[in-house]
């Protein structure tokens, strides 16, 4: 049955596959491109059309008339502009923002200026990755392309309700084309600049009257856009290739069985970091023979320096079952999965050629993950439908990572040693210092090579949800909709964290208390023995022997051990806690613990309400309020540290390590809220859809990076007012306009303890106020065979954005109270900005036998800019930042059979 309105015969069952796809088939109020669907109806839209199908029950419903605000990308337009990956999707969907910054792992996603920080393991995102109902926990678990794509979909807002945790700022959803019953398939082949090489296959067919098959495979290959100027290896390169297969039963009876299994691997070299702003640190690199790519004597940002290759390696594999069974008017669909991802990466930590540190945030990891869904959906006549589901989560995530001194640090040291010092300590007299005050030799020991923090954490997450949905048609034309969706989320974690870094397990609170009571010994000994001077130690023990050790105890010694232990946090007192800063890798304190149980125990109801009316056969509207929920996450890095009140009592218990620190152990729950109007329209010869919405997230769980580690924190609350507008107008049966547009004003409503101040009321750093794309296609039949050509381009616009909120690395601290001044860190941020300029063209001949050439180029205007930047790691206030992709052109052929 086909539904073409918002009525009866459509919004009912709209809504309801809607619902049913809740975890667990991403077609959730989706569509797909007629055009290429043909396999599942009867009918074939014109290659104009912009008719799509709601694949859960193979019923047709334009785009237009689904009630959700949602982008789909069809196979045609992934092909025709040379989408690579997710990343590429982000120039055709302007809602929609993807960054891969310290390693392939690092991939974050964004969908209206909502999205959560890639450099931690420990963060599952704030948008939902789906592929074929199967949720992917981690980014880096979906970022290589399929050669089997039936369409992408992005739903914006909130999506908790059918998506479960984690989808609080929305889904992006990849569907596959499921096995056909008729042999076909496609072979393409793409070269391009850097020698870039894609090539991918796909072939189906039956193995029976009731059982078809697919399989797939590619390769995507590139060298990298950056150059290691040490070693002269490429760095941004691509290595990447991927299979899968997928067997579907289906004998046109009441039992439909999808089996699918895929494998990827990706072994790259990422990413590449340019000096945008060296500091005065970069003379003792430079005269240590260390090198820094200085991006203002090299814009392009074409060459780097680092002694170390940022080497990723990433495995996904998988298999997951669908199984539909329909006994009336009732549905009932069971979804299983099992995933692992696997993944290892190396890194230059100070991103220069001096041999100074290595390691990784994310050294190796290993994420297990199994999914079970279950539902059961009605498809009744009358006013009334439902669908009542459960969803099952169990996850393990092993993971480990390590910061090494190398043997350039030491070297590197002394001279920030002497340089803070003015010259009066070096690494050796401070070994010589700490090593009278202590009573242990330290010679030799400081910052040596091979030190460093070694660092593993195992966290267990279970979860499970029940949801439901319940649509009620008021009258023909306007149906309620409301959904409801409870989730309960348990994590606990284990650490074995172990810091060798002697310099960094040294107590400076206690060193400088027993030199300011050594001092005040001398000085209280010179003033008895009237020497106008300090006493030596000869002249205390005379002293001693003189008055009797009780007395000089109560008279010299007491007293300057009262003064040393009201003073030594005093920085004006106890000059060695300027020494600080040089202890960079401190003792983790490990957990569970007496204090810490390492565990958290969520839980939280999600809800949607809509009302979708049919104005017209042409022009439906609709006004939706939904919330969303995102887990309690936990830092599973190097900087998981206790949180301020249990860092108190640790230490009022005595139980806290040496040089313990608080930081963010875990951040506590996302909770969004959306306000969503929407109107779209479905004419002869055009399409639009307009959507406003209000959207916020209560404890955004913000990741930002200061130079030497990741503070994660609970932003108060970030709220967003959009309006969203996309069209197409069809000027001509070969010409096709398009045009999507997104403005958004973000702000943090609430963000008082941010790493760089007080942000509240301030706008959100990397959300452009205006995102627009702007694409054309013409399609021109060109002789009696029916051969095409094929011109089709697309330009993506982001307005001007400051790129980071501040830059931590400028906050200026008063070395006698400790406060801290956050406004030069907030203006040293503001002189960078980004603005996205980018063309993307194709021109494609297709012949009518199948065979298909194609030219193409990607960012044609070659558009440069910095995507992030950041605190450069132990360089004082120098920046780095990460540039984004050049030029890249290109042939392809395509051969469809």
């Amino acid at each position: 049955m086909k539904f073409i309105t918002f009525g009866r015969t459509a919004t009912v069952r709209t809504a309801l596959l809607a619902g049913t796809a809740a975890l667990a088939l991403p077609a959730a109020a989706q569509a797909q491109d007629a055009a290429t669907e043909a396999d599942d109806t009867d009918v074939e839209a014109p290659a104009t059309s912009n008719v799509i199908v709601v694949t859960a029950t193979k019923r047709e419903q334009t785009l237009q008339e689904t009630p959700v605000a949602v982008s789909v990308t069809s196979a045609e337009t992934i092909e025709r502009a040379q989408i690579r990956d997710v990343a590429d999707l982000a120039t055709v969907v302007p809602s929609l923002r993807v960054s891969q910054n310290q390693s392939s792992f690092a991939t974050s996603y964004s969908i209206r200026g909502f999205g959560t920080d890639g450099n931690n393991i420990g963060l599952e995102p704030s948008v939902a990755m789906f592929v074929d109902g199967v949720y992917r926990s981690r980014a880096v678990s979906q970022i290589s392309d399929l050669p089997d794509i039936q369409r992408v979909e992005v739903l914006r807002g909130p999506q908790s309700t059918l998506f479960g945790k984690n989808a609080s700022a929305g889904v992006i959803s990849i569907v596959t084309k499921e096995p056909e019953f008729d042999f076909g398939g496609m072979v393409e082949a793409s070269y391009g600049n850097f020698d870039a090489i894609v090539a991918k296959g796909y072939v189906t067919g039956p193995v029976s009257d009731s059982l078809a098959f697919s399989f797939g495979a590619g390769i995507n290959k590139r060298d990298g856009f950056l150059t290691n100027g040490v070693n002269g290896q490429d760095i941004n390169d691509r290595d990447r290739w991927f299979t899968r297969g997928q067997m579907l039963f289906d004998n046109g009876g009441p039992l439909r069985v999808r089996v699918i299994a895929d494998y990827d691997r990706i072994e790259e070299r990422c990413c590449g970091v340019v000096n945008v702003a060296p500091s005065a640190e970069l003379g003792a690199i430079q005269l240590l023979g260390g090198q820094v790519n200085d991006f203002r004597n090299n814009p392009d940002g074409d060459v780097v320096f680092t002694d170390v290759d940022p080497l990723n390696e990433v495995e996904n594999y998988g298999i997951s079952g669908q199984i539909d069974y329909e006994f009336g008017a009732l549905t009932l669909t069971s979804i299983t999965a099992y995933r692992n991802t696997s993944l290892m990466a190396d890194q230059d930590v100070d991103f220069t050629s001096l041999p100074a540190v290595t390691g990784a945030n994310i050294g190796d990891a290993d994420i297990d993950t199994f999914t079970q869904e279950l539902r059961i959906a009605s498809d009744f006549d009358g006013p009334l439908n439902f669908l009542i589901g459960g969803y099952y989560f169990d996850e393990r995530v092993d993971t480990s990572d390590d910061i090494v001194y190398g043997p350039g640090f030491r070297p590197f040291a002394d001279l920030l040693l002497q340089g803070a010092t003015g010259g009066t300590q070096n690494v050796n007299t401070l070994e010589a210092t700490l090593s009278a005050l202590n009573g242990q030799n330290y010679t030799g020991q400081f910052f040596a090579s091979g030190q460093g923090f070694f660092n593993n954490i195992v966290q267990d997450n279970e979860a499970y949800s029940f949801f439901g949905n319940v649509d009620f048609e008021i009258t023909d034309r306007l149906v309620l909709t409301l959904g409801a969706n409870y989730t309960k989320d348990k994590k606990q974690i284990v650490t074995n964290s172990v810091s060798t870094d002697v310099f960094s397990n040294i107590d400076l609170v206690a060193s400088g208390n027993t030199a300011i009571t050594q001092q005040g010994i001398a000085v209280g000994a010179g003033q008895a023995l009237n020497l106008g001077r300090p006493a030596t130690a000869a002249e205390i023990q005379a002293l001693i022997g003189n008055i009797g050790l009780p007395a000089f105890n109560q008279l010299i010694a007491g007293p300057a051990q009262a003064f040393a232990d009201a003073n030594d946090t005093n920085p004006a007192v106890n000059p060695l806690l300027a020494l600080t800063p040089f202890q960079f890798l401190p003792p983790l304190q490990n957990c569970p613990n007496a204090v810490e149980d390492c565990s958290t125990n969520d839980d939280d109801w999600s809800w949607n309400v809509r009302l979708a009316y049919e104005i017209s056969p042409t022009l439906n509207v609709y006004a939706s309020w939904a919330t969303g929920y995102k887990a309690p996450s936990f830092n599973l890095s190097r900087d998981s540290r206790p949180l301020p009140a249990d860092f108190a009592a640790l230490q009022a218990a005595g139980l806290a390590v040496t040089n313990l620190r608080p930081g963010t152990r875990f951040a506590n729950a996302e909770n969004s809220e959306v306000y969503e109007v929407g109107i779209k329209g479905n004419w002869d010869r055009a399409a639009a859809n307009l959507t406003f919405f209000q959207q916020s997230i209560e404890d955004f769980q913000a990741n930002t990076f200061t130079g030497t580690s990741f503070i994660l924190s609970n932003a108060g609350k970030q709220e967003t007012f959009g309006v969203e507008f996309d069209g197409q107008f069809y000027a001509s049966d070969e010409l096709t306009l398009s045009v999507a547009m997104t403005y958004l004003d973000a702000k943090y409503d609430s963000f008082v303890a941010s790493p760089v101040g007080d942000l509240s009321g301030e706008p959100v750093a990397g959300v452009p106020e205006l995102s627009a794309v702007f694409g054309a296609q013409y399609d021109k039949e060109v002789n009696s065979n029916g051969d095409r050509i094929i011109l089709r381009g697309d330009f993506s616009y982001a307005s001007p954005v400051q790129v980071v909120d501040g830059l931590t690395n400028f906050i200026v601290v008063d070395p006698a109270t400790g406060a801290r001044d956050f406004g030069p860190a907030r203006a040293a941020a503001a002189a960078f900005k980004r603005e996205v300029n980018s063309l993307n063209a194709s021109l494609t001949y297709a012949f009518d036998m199948g065979l298909e050439l194609t030219v193409w180029g990607r960012n044609l205007l070659d558009d440069r800019f910095l995507t992030t930047v950041f605190p450069a790691v132990a360089q004082g206030q120098a920046i780095s930042g990460y540039p984004n992709q050049p030029r890249t052109y290109g042939v392809a052929a395509r051969f469809r059979f």
